[in-house]
């Protein structure tokens, strides 16, 4: 059995153990392996709470700082870091950095710096998918700087993990910039097996409520459970809600998820 355990996410999922706490971030720890950071040392003091971890194996979504600063309570556990390489590009929204806010070099003095681009497996069983191919719009968000000028950033550094079970693919996603429509369609055809459930950042929060609602009846019936973290507005959270019933799973920090069902 896989459990995905919530370390840091926007709430808390329940009132135990005493002390969890939330930031606008995510982090989860996925059988052993640490997928995230959240954006500061508030995900190791949940995992502590929860007593998960350590971590030798940590994997980055993608290279936004909600998602990374907190790697500093992490790295002298860590053996290896799997990460896309443009993680590491400097990031922005407006004049604000919004990146990745250690240099390679420094995380290199901690732990092996593993770049990849292509699916691959950190775990028995988990895999880090690589770069989505995007058929279906994405969810970009912020700039990077090309040619010596600032254009928007599709965040080609946005990864998920896959994790493999008896009857097909639990997915867990940072913040899922690919679109999540891609990342399905897209573990799907390495795995050549279907996506049962979803856990993690959706980043649905369009304002567009049609381009919500297209993106939910493309799920509706394609995916068996989804548990919304992070950076999944409430209008999307609701129309989820309303699609999915009792297969909609509310999840905070603390939550634990049994991904081999």
């Amino acid at each position: 059995m896989t459990t995905a355990t919530i370390l840091a996410d926007n709430r808390v999922g329940g009132s135990r153990p005493k002390g969890l706490g939330a930031e606008w971030g995510f982090a989860a720890a996925v059988g052993e392996i640490l997928f995230d950071t959240g954006q500061s040392g508030i995900a190791a003091d949940n995992a502590r709470k929860l007593d998960r971890g350590p971590f030798e194996t940590i994997v980055l979504s993608h290279g936004h700082y909600d998602h990374t600063r907190g790697l500093p309570a992490f790295v002298d556990d860590a053996a290896e870091i799997y990460v896309h390489p443009a993680a590491f590009e400097p990031k922005y929204h407006g004049e604000e950095s919004i990146g990745l806010p250690y240099t390679r070099e420094w995380l290199d003095t901690h732990a092996r710096i593993e770049t990849h681009t292509e699916p691959v497996e950190v775990a028995p069983g988990i895999t880090a998918l690589g770069e989505i191919p995007r058929e279906y719009p994405d969810s970009a968000t912020g700039e990077i700087v090309a040619d010596g000028e600032r254009v928007d950033d599709p965040v080609r550094d946005d990864q998920s993990l896959a994790v493999e079970t008896d009857d097909g693919i639990s997915l867990v996603l940072g913040c899922c910039h690919a679109g999540l429509r891609n990342t399905i369609a897209h573990a799907e055809e390495v795995f050549d097996a279907p996506v049962r459930t979803v856990v993690g950042g959706t980043h649905l929060r369009s304002p567009d409520p049609a381009q919500i609602d297209a993106i939910v009846e493309w799920l509706d019936g394609r995916i068996d459970r989804i548990a919304p973290t992070h950076c999944t507005g409430h209008d999307a959270e609701r129309r989820l809600e309303d699609a999915f019933g009792e297969d909609y799973v509310r999840v905070g920090v603390g939550t634990d998820i049994d991904l081999s069902r």
